[in-house]
């Protein structure tokens, strides 16, 4: 008989299915890189050559333009598929799709270009809007966290250097670190969006030799040419200079941004992570979620590990970028071409689950007072030996010496409470407080003069409370 699963089986499950589209992913970010929005765009884009092209003298009559416009999503993907099977040249395929469907068109569909005229635009666009969509999320994830760091801007918790007691700061403090690590992502996102140029129309290697043929040696007609399907592809610049292809560096620029972005968020999550295990700030969980299905108490972070697992996936993602960018001979060569299909779209694809995650841990992280308070009365007295040395020192005792006299009390006592599991007690009135040096004062000014403002062109793009389906 057929094993289980075998090709017989003709649903949906039966197939593979990517589980950052079927599972996370936004709606908006999976249609972004759909196969509806690619060949939608190759549309667009052989209509506006057709329209520059009009513009600048060729023979093309408004009919033609008419017809393609009228046709720019009745797109026959059977029809598409069997034409690749058959040519075994995707572009090609939906040039004859589209000529099928605009057949007064059909002689001027796609004229003097080279097929990455559609592929390359197409995926500049599609990265430009990538962008455009992922940076009010992070907006968004910003602002949550800056109302979480104001809250607790004046709470004492104990510090960690090495994952060993430390010095105390505040919990808005160490959110605010948490905060600029993603305000510097906010800003390379803008950066890497802003620089994105227009592949633009040049032709098979790069030299607009086919238009400059088309418009029989006017270079001044072929750069307008070049400027007008710019515009009308919604970006300022184009690339002076191709081969066939754009720079195999701007997806490493794109991709670069995307994995720092996963290193902020994996750090953040992982802290999290800590805290739960310490009581001390947990994750949002619901009142009937179910943490382990062996040990019924457990609330474990989830979605913290979510965010871990994928962020460890982007990060890896730019190392494809980068082999390519570094193989691409002379003009170009086609082994770029299957390996960005998937490292591209991945990566926003994951960058977009991740942000959406950290949103919804953001609106509900739940911070535990006493628990912290607890923690610090057991290392207060460590939390004062600096303070105490100071003031030694100020009463005229030699640095070196003071220090060596209070780390061996300090080693002593810490004996006793790990040893014996007593109480350090050495200074128990001593108000943990004042040894929070500027926390609260850093949260308030890090939050007015850095953080917010950078919100302020994401403001009416803000996301509402996030609730994860899973």
């Amino acid at each position: 008989g057929k094993a289980v699963g075998s090709r017989g089986s003709g649903d949906a499950f039966g197939r593979y299915r990517s589980p950052l589209v079927s599972r996370y992913a936004s709606p908006e970010m999976g249609f972004n890189f759909s196969e509806r929005r690619k060949f939608g765009t190759w549309r667009r884009l052989w209509l506006y050559l057709a329209q520059a092209e009009k513009s600048l003298g060729l023979p093309i009559t408004d009919e033609q333009i008419q017809e393609m416009e009228a046709n720019l999503d009745n797109i026959d993907f059977k029809m598409a598929a069997e034409e690749e099977k058959r040519l075994r040249h995707d572009v090609m395929a939906h040039v004859h799709t589209f000529a099928h469907c605009c057949p007064k068109a059909a002689a001027i569909i796609h004229l003097g270009a080279t097929s990455c005229y559609v592929g390359d635009n197409t995926d500049l666009i599609v990265l430009r809007d990538g962008f455009n969509l992922l940076l009010p999320k992070l907006a968004t994830v910003i602002s949550r966290l800056a109302d979480f760091a104001e809250q607790y801007a004046d709470l004492p918790t104990l510090g960690f250097t090495h994952y060993q007691p430390a010095q105390l700061t505040t919990v808005g403090k160490r959110c605010c670190l948490w905060i600029q690590d993603l305000c510097m992502d906010l800003q390379n996102l803008e950066r890497a969006r802003n620089d994105l140029r227009f592949r633009g129309v040049k032709g098979t290697t790069g030299t607009q030799a086919s238009f400059l043929q088309l418009f029989e040696g006017d270079h001044d007609k072929v750069e307008e040419l070049d400027r007008l399907v710019t515009v009308k592809a919604g970006f300022k610049r184009a690339y002076l200079v191709t081969g066939q292809t754009y720079s195999r560096k701007v997806d490493v620029e794109v991709l670069s941004v995307l994995a720092s972005l996963g290193a902020s968020i994996h750090k953040i999550c992982t802290d999290i992570r800590l805290l739960a295990n310490l009581k001390e700030i947990e994750e949002p969980f619901e009142t009937d979620q179910i943490g382990s299905s062996a040990m019924p108490y457990k609330r474990n972070p989830m979605r913290s590990e979510r965010c871990c697992s994928l962020a460890r996936h982007l990060m890896t993602l730019v190392l494809n970028p980068l082999h390519t960018a570094s193989v691409q001979w002379f003009e170009r060569t086609l082994d770029d071409s299957a390996n960005r299909r998937v490292c591209l779209a991945e990566a926003f694809l994951t960058a977009d689950i991740i942000l959406s995650t950290l949103q919804n841990i953001s609106e509900g992280l739940v911070v535990y007072p006493k628990v912290i308070e607890r923690r610090i009365q057991q290392e207060l007295p460590f939390m004062a030996t600096e303070n105490i040395i100071m003031a030694m020192v100020k009463a005229g005792g030699n640095r070196q010496d003071c220090h060596e006299k209070i780390r061996i009390l300090s080693q002593q006592a810490a004996a006793v409470v790990k040893q014996e599991g007593g109480n350090n007690d050495l200074i128990a009135r001593i108000r943990s407080t004042s040894f929070t040096g500027r926390a609260s004062q850093q949260v308030a000014r890090f939050l007015k003069e850095e953080a917010r403002p950078m919100l302020t062109p994401y403001q009416s793009k803000m996301g509402v409370k996030m609730e994860l389906a899973l």
